[in-house]
């Protein structure tokens, strides 16, 4: 390769360093192995306090024990187990203790419970809740293993799939019960994240972007990438309160949700048909590598969000 040459590759990759979302060892193979295993008709659509959410759970347990995650405060195990009408339930939390600011925690969460068998409909009476939230916890699993490979985490890490979101966040409310608000500095929710959002491919949307100065730094640490955040398009569906992210809000911590859903027009939402095929790996990829670049600033320590 002559001088000339190694000069003008130089010059590519580091335009190419500048437009793409630089965690490009986030592997869109690992992310389909998650996103399929989670929404396969063995899961049996995860309802809370079903054998089919087991399933899932000991899948997400096996992911947190192949990482060397530790338990949430001390626990035997990586479940938080808890009892309401009923049902047993539990989250299932997985620790990244920090560097240098330990006692610190960033919670990157989403529910992995859905709703079960429905109605059949042309012979389908599974409800895999592919995008709603196999597509989050996916990217909970997916980047347990970036910041676990990257081991330079200022921060610790609280990795938490949340159940019985759909009975109305009992599995975040629950743990918003067991934490000491003042030690949280941020939550990272994940909802719904495989299909193009309503601004386009490469972008996404916050849920609750004027509360906070959380979005601004996302903003901020995805410059020069050729991805963009943006503030949350629906404002009549309130959707920063029907998420997990609201549990944690709720007791003054910036907590969000990022999402890509284009609600208003998607048919498959809390239907059968909301199925892996109906979805893009490639987009739930994008966006995972998106939200490691733009959450990396407040996993470091070097910023801290706003208090809601």
């Amino acid at each position: 390769m002559s001088i000339l040459s190694r000069v003008f590759f130089v010059i590519v990759c580091l335009v190419i360093s500048k437009t793409t979302c630089r965690s490009q060892n986030i592997d869109v193979q690992l992310v389909k192995k998650h996103l399929y295993t989670l929404a396969d008709d063995e899961m049996e659509g995860r309802k809370a306090g079903t054998p089919g959410i087991e399933k899932a759970a000991q899948y997400i347990e096996g992911e947190f024990q192949k990482l060397g995650l530790k338990t949430f405060q001390d626990a035997d195990n990586y479940r938080q187990s808890f009892e309401k009408e009923g049902l047993e339930l539990f989250n299932v939390v997985g620790v990244l203790e920090g560097k240098e600011k330990k006692d610190e925690f960033v919670v990157v969460s989403a529910h992995y419970d859905h709703l079960g068998i429905l109605k059949a409909v042309n012979g389908d009476s599974i409800a895999n809740g592919a995008d709603d939230d196999a597509s989050g916890v996916t990217a909970v699993l997916t980047l347990a293993k970036y910041f676990k490979d990257k081991d330079n985490n200022a921060r610790s890490i609280v990795f938490v799939a949340f159940t019985a979101e759909e009975k109305g966040l009992w599995g975040s409310n629950y743990f918003g019960t067991q934490v000491n608000p003042d030690e949280i500095v941020a939550g990272i929710n994940i909802e719904m994240i495989g299909k193009d959002s309503k601004f386009g491919p490469k972008t996404a949307f916050l849920t609750g972007f004027e509360r906070s100065d959380f979005g601004e730094i996302i903003q901020k640490n995805l410059k020069g990438t050729d991805y963009k955040l943006f503030p949350d398009p629906y404002k009549e569906f309130q959707l920063f309160y029907r998420s997990d992210n609201a549990s944690l809000a709720r007791l003054g911590i910036p907590a969000h949700t990022f999402s890509t859903c284009p609600i208003d027009k998607d048919v498959y939402y809390h239907t059968v048909d909301d199925e892996v095929e109906t979805l893009d790996v490639g987009t739930i990829t994008e966006t995972i590598r998106a939200i490691a670049v733009g959450t990396r600033s407040i996993i470091d320590g070097s910023t801290t969000p706003s208090r809601l």
